[in-house]
């Protein structure tokens, strides 16, 4: 199935709305977007992020891609970030969906 334009908006949107020092995972925004898997995030993040808070969106591991790692890794230390070693505590970090809300509930 082909991804529309309005589904790479609502990627845009929600990658754009994760707010400083927090984070959401590939899967939490294909989720929030009602996309069918976390890969067609990463691909919409991979051809169309340069405008966006790219370094917010992990691994469900917490972990970033190896080829962003140390990149990734300083841009959310810099923002205050909570992170052990070489990936974010997501239990502290990680912004959740709340559909009754249309937005992101940071607690």
């Amino acid at each position: 199935m082909a991804t529309t334009d309005a589904e790479v908006e609502r990627v845009r949107e929600l990658v754009a709305a994760i707010p400083p020092g927090r984070v959401a995972t590939y899967g939490d925004i294909a989720a929030a977007a009602g996309l069918s898997t976390p890969r067609t995030v990463g691909w919409i993040m991979r051809t169309d992020s340069a405008d966006l808070p790219w370094h917010r969106v992990l691994r469900a591991n917490g972990t970033p891609a190896p080829h962003l790692a140390h990149r990734q890794l300083a841009q959310l230390a810099a923002e205050g970030c909570p992170l052990h070693g070489d990936r974010v505590d997501l239990s502290r970090a990680r912004v959740h969906w709340d559909p009754s809300l249309g937005r992101f509930d940071e607690s």
